[in-house]
């Protein structure tokens, strides 16, 4: 029976990297200080509200099992339904997914169009999609990567997104 809150922070990892962190909690004095803290740690810095978000766009994004589907006509199909972007990614394991993603205004709209066409997504949820990734040598995009993975470790925090391409 405990109250969750929805919380984001922002802020950025080394190198000029931006880093949006998504968190549920019941604790946002502790989810804030744990936060800051592998901020400070992982040699970045937390910022204000909204002095990251403005890099961000808020999508919808759907993954499909690409097997069967004919992926032209899928597109032509859901364009007037709100799709923005359509390509092929893997989920974490390498297999291979096709990526729908839309604005979020157009979500709702574009699943029921998903669903008509007799499709059923892996997942479907909204991502904060950076505007201009940046690139980053190995060495470098390790330290931001640590500062992720340190980010991901608190029990708080949902999602962790970030412009690193």
């Amino acid at each position: 029976a405990e109250e969750f809150q929805e919380s984001f922070y922002e802020g950025y990892a080394p190198h000029g990297i931006a880093i949006l962190v998504e968190a549920a909690t019941d604790n946002p004095t502790r989810t804030v200080a744990n936060v800051r803290n592998a901020f400070k740690k992982g040699d970045g810095n937390m910022g204000t509200t909204g002095s990251v978000a403005f890099q961000f766009t808020r999508m919808g994004v759907f993954r499909l099992d690409p097997e069967g589907i004919d992926a032209e006509a899928l597109e032509l199909e859901l364009i007037d339904h709100g799709l923005q972007e359509m390509g092929e990614g893997e989920a974490d394991d390498g297999t291979p997914q096709l990526v729908i993603r839309c604005d979020f205004n157009d979500f709702g709209q574009l699943a029921d169009a998903i669903e008509a066409q007799g499709l059923k997504p892996i997942s479907a949820t909204s991502d904060w999609i950076p505007q201009t990734p940046m690139t980053l040598t190995d060495e470098q995009a390790e330290e931001v990567l640590a500062l992720v993975d340190r980010l991901e470790q608190d029990d708080d925090v949902q999602r962790v997104f970030h412009n690193l391409a």
